[in-house]
């Protein structure tokens, strides 16, 4: 049932009638596999991807570049813990190449992400450096495409 999987995370508002039907099976066998990942921590939630840009809501997303010494017996893991605990970070992913991790965290203005990456990730002692950069503009997100929606010209049309 590989490809509910993908459903659910293109759509997590399909019903399970609707899932059934493109899956080729039972409400019955839906709902008992979406309970068994559940349960099984395959699927970890459900969220909705959100333009924030076309909201009044102002906020700054930036990804920040970590370098980190890996500590004995934990390797990096005791690291990302401390650093995915923090109310800003939105995700937290171990790297390979230049640098060891990836975070990505929101706040409201610039001085909050700095202050974020000045006062609390660059004083955990196991970071060694740290590189942001700030989202500009987001093309794309979780598979779905952001795009300006055009006004439509309002018009009559006669037959």
């Amino acid at each position: 049932m590989d490809n509910l999987l993908q459903l659910l995370e293109g759509d997590c508002t399909l019903s399970k009638k609707q899932l059934a039907a493109m899956v080729g099976t039972s409400v019955e066998r839906v709902e008992e596999a979406i309970r068994d990942y559940e349960k099984k921590g395959v699927i970890q939630g459900y969220k909705a991807v959100i333009d924030w840009d076309a909201t009044d809501r102002e906020a700054v997303t930036a990804l920040i570049e970590v370098k980190v010494e890996p500590q004995r017996d934990n390797g990096f893991d005791r690291v990302a813990e401390r650093i995915y605990q923090y109310e800003e970070v939105e995700s937290c992913y171990l790297m390979s190449g230049d640098f060891d991790m990836t975070v990505i965290i929101s706040g409201r203005t610039l001085q909050e992400v700095a202050r974020f990456v000045s006062q609390k990730l660059s004083t955990i002692d196991a970071v060694k450096s740290t590189a942001t950069h700030f989202i500009l503009k987001k093309y794309k997100e979780s598979h779905l495409i952001f795009k300006k929606r055009e006004k439509q010209e309002e018009g009559f049309v006669f037959v």
